[in-house]
């Protein structure tokens, strides 16, 4: 195999490696959640419990969209980068993207525990605030912050070039850490519905997983992100009177107090 072949084979098998990483993550997240319904808290977990699941949520939920912003930064780096350097420079990338996420599960704890806290002190409160939360998210569907963060997700070449030409051992991880923190701003509004509908319901995170994806690669995704709000401002429209739509904000009789 020629080095022009095996250059090019890198990124293909850096896509197939990345959807392998989300299967495995997909795979663990639903062992942890054996036996477990949707309900408010952090469903017994304390914070590191907490980061590990959201870690691994994280992974299996985002790493299929980043998946063509590493194929693209393969393609940036510079001609030596063969190989194992370019497999280890786009690890250094997943890895910053994935520390952002991470660190965004330190706000979704203390929301998650919070919610438990108001369903348990206050259930005829909590599903207004739940009905509030879902349409704050479809509104931030709308907002130019939102565009602008998606924009740049669906968009990623000119910062990709940019940071393609840096030097150092911490640029892939700059890069990962950059790219994520747009993605944070981008995505933050639906990790709070996750937080409503119960941190563990696989249901919504299959959905929010595959409108992210969609967002950020169908070619009408900037469409679907406002038809994606205008969907969660109607849904919350329903909450008041149908506690049980935001699992996370409501204590059912089945669950122990």
């Amino acid at each position: 195999m020629s080095v022009q072949t095996a250059r090019r084979a890198v990124v293909p098998a850096s896509r197939a490696a990345l959807l392998a990483a989300a299967a495995l993550a997909w795979v663990l997240t639903v062992r942890s959640s054996s036996g477990m319904m949707p309900g408010p808290g952090t469903m017994g977990r304390d914070l590191w419990g907490f980061l590990v699941l959201w870690g691994l949520m994280m992974a299996a939920m985002m790493l299929p969209s980043v998946t063509p912003v590493v194929s693209l930064y393969l393609r940036t780096l510079r001609a030596h980068a063969t190989g194992w350097t370019r497999a280890g420079r786009s690890t250094g990338l997943v890895v910053g993207y994935l520390a952002v996420w991470e660190a965004f599960g330190l706000a979704a704890f203390g929301a998650a525990w919070a919610g438990g806290e108001l369903a348990a002190r206050a259930p005829s409160a909590a599903p207004w605030v739940g009905a509030v939360l879902l349409a704050a998210a479809g509104l931030y569907q709308v907002t130019p912050l939102k565009d602008r963060c998606l924009s740049h997700c669906r968009s990623p070449i000119g910062f990709l070039m940019h940071f393609g030409g840096y030097s150092g051992r911490l640029r892939d991880l700059r890069v990962g850490l950059y790219h994520g923190g747009y993605c944070v701003g981008c995505c933050w509004g639906l990790m709070v519905v996750l937080i409503a509908v119960g941190v563990m319901n696989l249901a919504w995170m299959a959905g929010l997983a595959a409108a992210v994806f969609l967002e950020k690669t169908w070619r009408h995704g900037k469409a679907f992100s406002l038809v994606l709000g205008a969907a969660l401002i109607g849904y919350a429209c329903f909450v008041p009177w149908n506690p049980g739509l935001v699992p996370g904000l409501h204590m059912s009789s089945a669950m122990p107090m």
